[in-house]
């Protein structure tokens, strides 16, 4: 099914790019929402394209070096208040499509940040030109939680797999490499964690296969010896 998008909310001439009342209007008229947004020095997301207030405020401040205090008072002051995007997710009811782009490169804190304040609209799609954005938000946890992907995390575990193995650093980093690659041509926009073990075991394979029966035997969580015996030589015959 298509939906429409309203850029920035400017539904017609009348209404003004990413504010709450041109949002409001689109919504109104059934129309989703395509808007950017950018992160304050407190850590809050606004609705807003500049990385600067210069265009339309003559002000040139870089928005993250303001709080959401400050920016609110000169927009609002100019009778152009930047809505957060809190308010956005708020006012669409998650009946919407909502098209959003992260502007600059968040950090992992910002990212989790961002996922926990959308975690309930499932009409949110993220995009982003800094494609380390996009590859931090794909992994969905068992529980069905969204979560930044960890390359520390992937790191240590394949470490404790490698353990006392004949397989040096440089060969780890370059299965840590190839294994991103993997997870980046999927294509999803959310990759389930189960997907991602299952990655990480067909690479691990190539390399050493005490490592892969290792990380496969925490991974699977088998319930007995049986079930683990069964999957070893499942595994190594596939």
């Amino acid at each position: 099914m298509a939906h429409l998008l309203i850029h920035r909310g400017i539904v017609n001439k009348q209404y003004k790019e990413n504010l709450l009342k041109s949002f409001k209007q689109s919504f109104k008229k059934g129309y989703g929402i395509e808007t950017d947004i950018h992160a304050t020095k407190d850590h809050e997301f606004i609705c807003f394209h500049d990385f600067t207030l210069n265009r339309i405020f003559k002000k040139k401040e870089s928005v993250k070096n303001m709080n959401y205090s400050q920016i609110k008072k000169i927009s609002t002051q100019n009778k152009k208040p930047i809505p957060l995007l809190k308010d956005l997710l708020k006012t669409s009811k998650n009946k919407y499509p909502l098209f959003i782009e992260i502007k600059p490169t968040f950090s992992k804190k910002l990212l989790q940040k961002l996922l926990k304040e959308t975690s309930k609209f499932s009409k949110c799609v993220f995009i982003s030109f800094k494609h380390e954005n996009i590859y931090n938000l794909l992994i969905k946890s068992r529980n069905n939680m969204r979560e930044p992907f960890n390359e520390q995390k992937l790191r240590e575990g394949l470490y404790r797999a490698l353990e006392k193995r004949p397989v040096g650093e440089e060969e780890v980093e370059t299965l840590i490499e190839d294994i991103k690659k993997d997870i980046r041509s999927s294509g999803e926009r959310e990759i389930p964690s189960r997907l991602i073990g299952e990655v990480v075991m067909q690479n691990l394979r190539k390399i050493d296969e005490v490592a892969f029966i290792r990380f496969a035997s925490v991974y699977r969580r088998f319930e007995d010896i049986t079930e683990f015996s069964e999957e070893v030589e499942r595994l190594t015959k596939d």
